[in-house]
């Protein structure tokens, strides 16, 4: 069966800044607090009205103009999101209906911080059956329409952003995605989630004045965990490809936590220079961060054909994600 390549990359953020400075001005926080925990000194958030199939549209437009694709070229659309414009019809529809589509079907993936690692492969089995010889994966997410600002716990991490990838049959040998480990564990669930608005507590008065239709976390339990298996599941998928460490040409992690992601690095045995970071300029935007990773690796000039790549994810579910390629333009 073939193996699927990215093709092309599109990625977009809204304009507007929220800055440590202004979060200094909201809760009780400080700049110096919020850089050393997090490694995060500013992101990007939407206007009022701004939802995030707007988001996912604009990136995957890039990617489409990047590849010269016309939007009814597609053959399937997979939105990975925790934060879709509404319950249904799913984010997939609305930024199939908006790109102008047509004939092309699609779904979202909700897997948090991990969706788009998911989709990912999603995407690549149906390029390796056959199904599909385009397939438009996007993760996007608009997480400040779901954070207390309020709570310095959570509204000093997350910002909004989309990134979008064509994946396309590869028909270079050694190119492309080639290997991929997931997994969940339902136990962490209580350590980073949203409770209100689904069926176990719909939404009513109480749930509004009880908020909780935010994001809770136990950041302790949420940064333990994902040192532990990023690393766990990283050194799996090296040693059963014969790989070590030094042979990752660029490491493109979730960006939850700079101190997270350089644990992670250092327990893998990574080059530093190999480690691509750019949290300090979104923030978490949860299914965004790896896009928007990879568009920064690609702007420094980090990331280039035929360069041996290493996608790392840690989720609320719990959920990890692992995935190796090699890098196709």
């Amino acid at each position: 069966m073939p193996r699927a390549k990215i093709t092309a990359l599109g990625t977009f953020v809204p304009p507007r800044l929220l800055t440590n400075q202004d979060l200094e001005a909201m809760v009780e926080t400080t700049d110096e607090w919020i850089t050393e925990r997090t490694g995060i000194r500013e992101r990007h958030l939407v206007d009022k009205g701004v939802a995030t199939s707007d988001l996912a549209v604009e990136a995957a437009r890039t990617a489409l103009a990047r590849r010269g694709l016309a939007p009814g070229d597609i053959g399937a659309i997979i939105v990975a999101t925790v934060t879709p414009d509404m319950l249904f019809p799913s984010t997939a529809c609305l930024v199939q209906h908006k790109l102008g589509a047509k004939g092309t079907w699609g779904f979202d993936l909700s897997a948090a911080c991990s969706a788009f690692l998911y989709a990912l492969q999603t995407g690549a089995q149906f390029i390796a059956t056959g199904a599909h010889k385009n397939v438009l994966v996007i993760g996007a997410d608009v997480m400040s329409s779901i954070i207390d600002y309020t709570d310095r716990a959570t509204c000093v991490i997350f910002g909004d952003g989309a990134g979008a990838v064509l994946l396309e049959p590869c028909a270079e040998d050694g190119l492309g995605l080639f290997d991929y480990l997931h997994e969940i564990d339902g136990a962490g669930g209580c350590s980073l989630y949203m409770p209100g608005g689904g069926s176990l507590h719909p939404s009513t008065h109480e749930t509004v004045d009880q908020k909780m239709h935010y994001v809770h976390q136990d950041g302790q339990a949420v940064f333990k965990y994902a040192v532990r298996k990023m690393a766990e599941l990283g050194e799996k998928i090296l040693v059963r490809n014969g790989l070590k460490g030094t042979d990752i040409d660029v490491f493109i992690p979730h960006q939850a936590n700079k101190r997270i992601i350089t644990a992670t690095a250092d327990r893998l045995g990574l080059r530093p220079e190999s480690v691509i970071i750019n949290i300090d300029r979104y923030g978490n935007t949860t299914a965004g961060t790896i896009p928007l990773a990879m568009e920064t690796a690609l702007q420094e000039g980090k990331l280039k054909k035929g360069d041996l790549v290493m996608l790392a994810s840690v989720g609320a579910g719990f959920t990890v994600g692992m995935t190796l390629l090699r890098w196709a333009y």
